[in-house]
């Protein structure tokens, strides 16, 4: 992790990628429906082999451009996640696992465990509304995959630690300016001083980053109000602050999550910083890089991992890529270490920040 004087001197900014959004599988809830939803021609029906939690089954499947959809009904009772559909509100609520999922139909928005999220626009076929399965799971708690050889989807959940993540919110209008906050905080974990310890160093960044950040915005709100003065007439946009996290890992005593800042000014658009956090539930310290690999080759590890995948994805890089920082920003996912690069560091605006994952397995 980055010292708190490297944290100072981040850069923030607004931009919320579409990466999220890029789901590979989708699942439906028949009966629910929506005029905003987006509307599809209609798309055949096939049997998909699936392993749920080590038990096997064929489920009817809609494939779209290389993606697979599904009803979600089928899969409620072995993956022991609750739904249910409010037709008043067109709300469907999806709970388990410590989470609690809301999909607003009528405007496509998503709130999980009080936290808006991105996702993809729903897709109605014959009255029935189709999700993303991947979207859905992975913030659910189970993992999912796909064997080439077998055709089949996996499900399976993630035994995580005895804890909940929940979103905390700060948020304010006025002056000029807008300020909309989400950042997480664990709760119900057996070791309270722990959890203390994780919560106070959260908040006490986060409310660090409003600061630096209400600092610029009102910068931009003296410029808006003088435009103003000069010209009643004139058209200024307000600056804006707002965050959103992800919880990426919670298994095995460590706890991985990150937190995109986003800073908008004026322009086009802004840039975004991601704020990385991996702890240590026995102790609620901060886990370094080098230990999280647990070999003192790690940098190399790693850095021949970059290139490999810079190379399988034909990734286009503005500056040659040689190797990273022994203390660079990473966070944990199911399967291994993350790499990212920063907005503009590497690539170009457009790619936002592309993630490397880095196998546990190369690190033994």
């Amino acid at each position: 992790m980055k010292t708190k004087t490297k944290r100072n001197q981040r850069r923030f900014a607004i931009s919320m990628m579409a990466a999220l959004i890029s789901s590979t599988m989708v699942c439906s809830l028949s009966g629910l429906h929506t005029a905003d939803a987006a509307s599809v021609m209609k798309y055949k029906v096939t049997a998909q082999p699936f392993d749920i939690e080590g038990k096997e089954s064929s489920i009817g499947t809609i494939n779209k451009d290389g993606l697979t959809y599904i009803e979600l009904r089928n899969l409620n009772t072995a993956l022991s996640l609750n739904t249910s559909f409010d037709k008043a509100s067109q709300i469907v609520k999806v709970s388990g696992n410590g989470r609690l999922l809301y999909i607003n139909l009528t405007n496509n928005a998503i709130t999980l465990n009080g936290q808006p999220v991105y996702g993809p626009q729903v897709i109605l076929q014959n009255n029935t509304t189709y999700l993303p399965l991947r979207f859905l799971l992975e913030r659910m708690g189970y993992v999912v995959s796909y064997q080439n050889n077998t055709k089949q989807v996996g499900i399976q959940k993630i035994k995580e630690n005895d804890l909940q993540i929940d979103a905390k919110e700060i948020g304010a209008d006025g002056d000029g300016k807008s300020l909309l906050v989400y950042y997480p905080a664990v709760k119900g974990f057996a070791n309270a001083d722990v959890q203390h310890k994780i919560n106070a160093l959260l908040k006490q960044d986060t409310d660090k980053t409003i600061a630096e950040a209400s600092k610029e915005m009102d910068k931009i709100v003296k410029e808006n109000n003088q435009t103003l003065a000069n010209n009643p007439k004139a058209e200024v946009r307000p600056p804006s602050f707002e965050s959103r996290f992800t919880v990426t890992y919670n298994e095995s005593g460590k706890l991985s999550l990150y937190v995109d800042y986003n800073l908008y000014l004026g322009g086009a658009h802004g840039n975004t910083t991601r704020v990385p956090y991996t702890f240590d539930l026995s102790t609620g310290d901060l886990i370094s890089l080098k230990d999280a690999a647990g070999n003192a080759n790690y940098v190399n590890i790693i850095n021949s991992q970059i290139q490999k995948q810079l190379k399988q994805r034909e990734l286009y890089v503005n500056v040659p890529f040689n190797s990273i920082e022994p203390d660079r920003e990473y966070f944990l996912s199911h399967t291994g270490i993350v790499i990212y690069f920063k907005e503009n560091e590497y690539t170009s605006f457009a790619d936002g920040m592309p993630e490397f994952v880095i196998p546990f397995t190369v690190f033994k």
